[in-house]
């Protein structure tokens, strides 16, 4: 499916920013589980999260450079997980501000975060089960305009929507 490659390259690009973020600052999402109603340890759990961000960022590497089905299928999953994450945030009655995804940046679930993890899971979902399109220049700049738009409006409008409301 060459229509869900853009968007395929676009999730493997935040996969990576979002790794990296997690890794650098694994709390954010140990509070996050917390506040989601998973009973977890922090220290122990800091660990854990800095290799599964590691993760999580290697396979978005990998699914960026080399897009291939079985990766794909990889991405896929993680994006439907984190989707039945962010709705298990949003059912929680406890507040959940950040999972760290995009570092420091305080960015509370949104019903917008279901739907681009979400639809995210598709495309890679589609990347998986179709024919992945050959990496070419205009696509990566296609997908780094996705990865930014989709950033801008998990991480940057909501708070700019907070601080209005105020």
């Amino acid at each position: 499916m060459e229509a869900a490659t853009a968007p395929y390259l676009a999730a493997a690009l935040l996969l990576v920013a979002a790794g990296v973020a997690k890794s650098r600052e694994p709390l954010s999402l140990v509070r996050a589980l917390r506040a989601a109603g998973l009973r977890v340890r922090a220290p122990l759990l800091a660990r854990w999260v800095r290799a599964i961000a590691a993760v999580e960022a290697l396979l978005g590497l990998v699914a960026g450079l080399h897009p291939g089905r079985v990766v794909a299928l990889g991405v896929a999953l993680s994006y439907a997980g984190f989707t039945a994450f962010v709705l298990r945030a949003l059912r929680s009655s406890s507040p959940l501000a950040s999972c760290g995804c995009f570092g420091k940046t305080d960015t509370p679930p949104t019903p917008g975060h279901v739907v681009v993890t979400a639809l995210l899971a598709v495309a890679a979902l589609l990347v998986a089960v179709g024919r992945a399109a050959p990496l070419d220049v205009p696509l990566a700049v296609v997908s780094g305009v996705l990865a930014y738009c989709t950033y801008v409006a998990l991480a940057i409008l909501p708070l700019v929507w907070q601080r209005a409301l105020r």
